[in-house]
């Protein structure tokens, strides 16, 4: 990824038309962090076309806006009690994200291909096809970043050696891509050996 800017000049119109659907459970942060991270893996894997992946990946979230926000912690994290709002939130993003494609037409972008990935992001865990395996780990390996790590303590109020924990117990093994796997077992090995300078130099990190 050597662009200056994070997004293509061509998907800029469907963020602006997603962002109103973003504000809600750091959608709209997640969304620009997991789509640099699609960048990244379709550098390694040249097989998926960008033009998919990459307008999928900004629109994968924006169902969540109509899901009621007192729920939406009860929909995810270690012991979910309403994963059925899951789904509610993937047939919302198929509905959105169509009205949003039909509205700007994005050149070359395959709108049925977008749209089937937006189906099933979540609930379904195999890939069915090499760019749904890319935005599926996108989206997932988001939670290893420091972004995504951070976040999810403050959601939890958890300490960040327990949600790597979880992470590696529950999320990193489920990635689809070589890739994928690599990037998110990079970075929790990374947090971990960060936990540990203080024991090694007898002191805190100075970052």
């Amino acid at each position: 990824m050597n662009d200056e800017n994070v997004l293509l000049h061509r998907d800029l119109p469907l963020w602006e038309d997603a962002r109103p659907f973003l504000d809600v459970r750091n959608n709209d942060e997640h969304t620009i962090v997991a789509y640099g991270l699609a960048r990244m893996l379709l550098a390694e894997i040249p097989e998926a076309d960008e033009s998919v992946v990459l307008p999928a990946i900004l629109l994968h979230d924006v169902g969540w806006k109509r899901i009621d926000p007192d729920l939406l912690l009860l929909a995810v994290g270690r012991n979910p009690t309403r994963k059925d709002l899951v789904r509610d939130h993937e047939l919302f993003g198929v509905e959105i994200a169509q009205e949003i494609l039909e509205r700007q037409r994005p050149s070359g972008v395959d709108t049925e291909a977008v749209l089937a990935i937006i189906d099933g992001h979540d609930t379904t865990k195999e890939a069915r096809s090499i760019n749904d395996a890319v935005v599926k780990d996108a989206d997932k390996a988001w939670r290893a970043t420091p972004h995504g790590m951070k976040t999810i303590c403050a959601w939890y109020d958890t300490d960040i050696l327990d949600t790597v924990e979880t992470l590696e117990r529950v999320s990193n093994p489920f990635l689809l891509t070589p890739a994928g796997r690599a990037l998110a077992t990079g970075m929790c090995a990374a947090v971990k050996a960060e936990a540990q300078i203080e024991h090694y130099l007898g002191r805190a990190s100075d970052a």
